[in-house]
C-alpha cells in the first residue's frame, strides 16, 4: 500500500522581490523547504512542485496565483501545501510543519 503524499508547492522568481533582499531567493527557500521536511519527516511522503513566475505553460501551475504574485496581491516565495497559502515572502517552517501535520504527517 502508498500512502497519499502531501503537495508543497513554491510559487517564485529568480529576481527577488523589492521587499524580500535581504531574503533567500525563492528557489533556495524551495530547496531549504525541501531539505528540512526530509530530515523531520523522511523521503516519500511530501511531493514538492516549484513554479517560476515568468515562465508559461507550466502544467500543473495555478494561473490565477501567479497573476495575484505578478500583481504585487501576494508575496513570493509562496508556499502552499495542499491548496492553502501557509507562507509568503520569508515563509516560517513552524507553520509549514503545522499544515503538514494537520494533513497527517508524522515524524
Amino acid at each position: 500500500m502508498s500512502e497519499k503524499k502531501i503537495n508543497l508547492t513554491v510559487y517564485g522568481a529568480e529576481v527577488k522581490c523589492a521587499s524580500c533582499v535581504n531574503a533567500p531567493g525563492s528557489k533556495e527557500t524551495f530547496e531549504w523547504l525541501q531539505a528540512a521536511i526530509t530530515r523531520k519527516y523522511g523521503e516519500n511522503k511530501v511531493s514538492y512542485h516549484y513554479y517560476d513566475l515568468h515562465t508559461e505553460n507550466q502544467s500543473g501551475a495555478d494561473e490565477q496565483l501567479i497573476g495575484r504574485l505578478l500583481e504585487e496581491e501576494l508575496f513570493y516565495p509562496l508556499v502552499l501545501v495542499e491548496d492553502e497559502i501557509v507562507g509568503e515572502g520569508n515563509p516560517r517552517l513552524k507553520s509549514i510543519y503545522q499544515a503538514l501535520e494537520s494533513r497527517g504527517l508524522e515524524a
